[in-house]
């Protein structure tokens, strides 16, 4: 478990998304009530699984009631999943839970998710909720409190991995890797970016770096190379990302991303791999989504002589009747959404 730490006023918005309030997690009364009622999970079309309270047994089923509302129905045993005690609430480490089923996992990941709170362990891996808002917890503050931390002595976050990582690199002296993967509008892009500016903070090579009187914040206390690889998503995701219909920026390609150090665990150079591009997204696109952002980065910023000279504009003929010239005037963005 996480020990708070006294927080800096700039740090202290950040906590909430952090840790977890243990004064309002495991109280007697919650523990009292779920030994009482014999408390346990049950399916639910509403809710995926509910707390229901064991009532009587009979042959291949079980009497419960509802916690929600109290009403009494029959659920078949192989169907009920035990409930954890309450001193489980909102645990950082789902390993650590003493029921281990479907039920309490996705309990707790929902319990913490509504909580702020979006970083869960489970084991050696970390689960990310997206949040779909900003939340403060990325900032130069956050990554140093996090720096040269034990993965157990700091919440979950995906710093702890990339210092994990770092660490172990350093100290068994063999490649070390961090896959981030999910569905459409999870999270990847986002973290990988998270992890990249982890380690150009804590294994940057520039001399300011060493010096704590230079403010973190400045761009200039940051060498060239981890400049070059901090640059390097705004490009790639020009060029590779696109609006979906589950996602505003999705990665239509998949990238490798190495980054090679010295033996003073200094960034020395990087490398991006890119693969499997979807290709046919540039000529052709679902109702409500879009062709790769370049498209509309370079239209809006073309004059009317880059328009004119455009093989994939309607011919100036077919353009000439229409007022001004228009995101629905490119052949290949026609099909789609042209709203942001």
């Amino acid at each position: 478990m996480a020990v708070r730490a006294p927080a800096s006023q700039g740090d202290a918005s950040a906590e909430r998304y952090l840790f977890v309030d243990r004064n309002q997690v495991g109280n007697p009364a919650s523990q009292a009530d779920w030994t009482a009622k014999r408390l346990v999970w049950v399916p639910s079309e509403r809710h995926g699984f509910e707390a229901a309270g064991l009532r009587e047994e009979r042959e291949d089923e079980m009497l419960v009631e509802l916690a929600e509302n109290g009403r009494q129905v029959l659920v078949a045993k192989d169907d009920i999943q035990k409930m954890n005690p309450p001193k489980f609430t909102k645990v950082e480490d789902m390993a650590e839970l003493t029921c281990l089923n479907e039920a309490s996992v996705l309990h707790n990941l929902k319990d913490r998710y509504y909580s702020g709170l979006i970083y869960t362990y489970s084991g050696l891996f970390c689960v990310v909720i997206n949040p779909y808002k900003n939340l403060p917890i990325y900032t130069e503050q956050i990554v140093e409190m996090y720096r040269g931390k034990k993965r157990h002595e700091m919440p979950p976050h995906i710093y702890a991995i990339s210092e994990a990582a770092y660490r172990s690199m350093l100290q068994d002296r063999e490649d070390q890797s961090i896959l981030c993967t999910g569905e459409s509008g999870a999270g990847k892009t986002e973290n990988t970016k998270k992890v990249i500016q982890y380690l150009a903070h804590v294994a940057s090579s520039h001399k300011a770096r060493k010096d704590h009187n230079v403010p973190t914040s400045n761009p200039a206390s940051y060498g060239e190379l981890e400049r070059q690889l901090l640059q390097a998503n705004p490009i790639l995701e020009a060029f590779g990302n696109a609006k979906t219909v589950k996602n505003d920026n999705s990665s239509r390609f998949g990238k490798f991303i190495r980054i090679n150090f010295d033996v003073a665990g200094y960034i020395v150079g990087a490398n991006i791999e890119t693969y499997l591009l979807e290709k046919s997204r540039a000529i052709r696109q679902a109702k409500d989504e879009r062709t790769f952002h370049i498209f509309y980065q370079l239209l809006v910023g073309a004059g009317e002589h880059m328009k004119g000279k455009s093989l994939f504009v309607l011919p100036k003929e077919q353009r000439a009747r229409l007022p001004s010239f228009a995101l629905s005037d490119h052949i290949f963005l026609k099909l789609g959404c042209l709203s942001p």
